[in-house]
């Protein structure tokens, strides 16, 4: 919970930050990324070394060093301290994901697991949606420090629970060495391909640097993957990946951030910048996204175990490609009532895919390679996610620019100068009007309706764009299984 949710509620309390620690733009964009960076770029290296040292001693290493480190934000000064700090939480939330997906899966036995993953899917995808809720409740009414101290007594309460009631699963041929050249080379294609996907839409995608870090991605994957075949315990046997029901989780993990994280992205914007709404009104609009995710995730966790993995996670990609179909339908003059049918069905699709995905890809890795597995499960996430955000961002900002100039001739408005048009461009990529001071009061209301308008083109594009990613995922749904290697869990002795 506190990982996932520390991934958006962040967003709600930038402002603020930013006021109060006389932040830039800029700057105030790195407390997001140096988190996302050092969880995605550290996700599968943390996943061995709870196949090495146990899982349980991980996730206890993990949840304390979370929790130390939003504690230290709270009492951070300078925007330095913060950025800092955030890569700690990134580094230590990577450290204890993994290890909780490892300890499931070798704690219950396969006809619990899928229930169990259903309940740890409700958890990630209630804290994903709800961070601007309680991020915005947080900021409003206390401060923006208090966002990162709740995780202070969380993981106190975590830890503690922890030592009491986890036990310490080890496989009997878990790996004893470790293969440092494998995680050099996978940690550096993993910061290049985040950060080319991170730093697009400031460089822009025909720019050199940004095809630099792509390409130095691709040649570090190659030796990487070159290298995995002569290692003797590699980071990652590439074995893993002849499984097709595996390889398929993966791809529809990617997919699946795609979809959400992209999509969720606009909504924030729409619903505050072209709605007018608060933080806290926003946050509860999202509230039947949050809420289905929450009712359907144990339900799809005893849906799998009854019929497998294929149709559930097929039904909910197609629910999920309605539902951003519906989502490029709105408008500024859209209710609460329609929204909320979308964002339901949303939920909806996404609730057995999360659950699905990472069932078949943990649970079609051996048992000694479970904190790999969920290293790799979350690494598509966070990776997926990067990717909806820069991709969809770039079709939001090219169908602007291409929108704006004619919608603000065609209102009768004064034309801008390339720099006005360029800073009016960027504002209305966020949903803003950007009005001048001093405006009469008929022109301002002209320049809101055209942003607006141009904002809604872009935002439907984008959700169009997300609906046929995921109706591509409804074809790699239906390359997935069972996991052959479930059964494994649970026999496992513990120390």
């Amino acid at each position: 919970m506190m990982v996932a949710l520390d991934g958006t509620i962040v967003a709600i309390a930038n402002p603020a930050i930013g006021k109060d620690l006389h932040a830039s733009w800029a700057q105030l964009q790195w407390i997001t990324n140096a988190y996302f960076l050092a969880l995605a770029v550290s996700l599968i290296t943390a996943g061995k070394l709870g196949d090495r040292f146990g899982h349980r001693q991980t996730f206890l290493i993990g949840v304390t060093g979370f929790a130390a480190a939003s504690g230290a934000i709270g009492l951070s000064d300078t925007i330095g301290m913060v950025v800092t700090f955030r890569v700690f939480q990134g580094l230590f939330g990577a450290l204890l994901m993994p290890a909780a997906l490892g300890l499931l899966r070798a704690t219950f036995p396969a006809e619990k697991l899928n229930m169990a993953i259903g309940i740890w899917g409700m958890v990630i995808g209630a804290s994903t949606a709800g961070g601007p809720i309680l991020g915005g409740v947080l900021v409003e009414h206390v401060n923006w420090q208090s966002v990162f101290f709740i995780n202070v007594p969380v993981g106190a309460l975590a830890l503690i629970l922890g030592v009491v009631m986890l036990l310490d699963h080890r496989a009997e041929n878990a790996p004893r060495s470790f293969d440092i050249p494998g995680i050099v080379l996978l940690s550096g294609a993993m910061f290049c391909l985040v950060w080319a996907l991170i730093k697009a839409p400031t460089w822009g995608w025909g720019d050199g640097k940004t095809w630099a870090f792509l390409g130095a991605a691709v040649l570090a994957f190659a030796v990487f993957a070159f290298w995995e075949t002569r290692v003797k315990e590699p980071l990652i046997p590439l074995g893993l990946f002849r499984s097709v029901p595996l390889s398929a989780g993966v791809v529809l993990m990617v997919l699946m951030a795609i979809a959400f994280m992209g999509g969720l992205f606009f909504v924030t914007f729409y619903l505050q910048n072209v709605h007018g709404m608060s933080p806290i009104n926003a946050g509860l609009h999202l509230l039947p996204l949050t809420g289905m995710m929450i009712v359907a995730s144990p339900l799809a966790g005893a849906m799998i175990t009854k019929v497998g993995p294929r149709i559930p996670l097929a039904g909910g990609m197609v629910a999920t490609a309605v539902a951003m179909y519906g989502m490029s339908t709105l408008d500024t003059g859209t209710g609460s009532g329609v929204m909320s049918v979308w964002f339901a069905l949303l939920g909806l699709g996404l609730a057995p895919v999360m659950v699905g995905a990472t069932e078949v890809i943990v649970g079609n890795a051996p048992m000694e390679l479970s904190g790999v597995a969920g290293g790799l499960q979350q690494a598509a996430m966070q990776i997926g996610g990067s990717l909806g955000t820069a991709v969809l961002g770039a079709v939001m900002a090219s169908k602007v620019d291409n929108d704006l100039a004619g919608n603000w001739k065609d209102a009768g408005l004064p034309p801008l100068t390339a720099a006005q048009a360029d800073q009016a461009s960027q504002a209305v990529q966020q949903g803003i009007a950007p009005v001048p001071k001093g405006v009469p009061e008929a022109v301002a209301a002209k320049i809101a309706t055209v942003a607006h308008d141009t904002f809604i083109s872009g935002m439907s594009l984008a959700s169009l764009v997300a609906a046929g990613v995921a109706a591509v995922a409804v074809l790699v749904a239906l390359l997935t299984k069972r996991g052959v290697n479930a059964e494994a869990g649970a026999g496992v002795g513990h120390i």
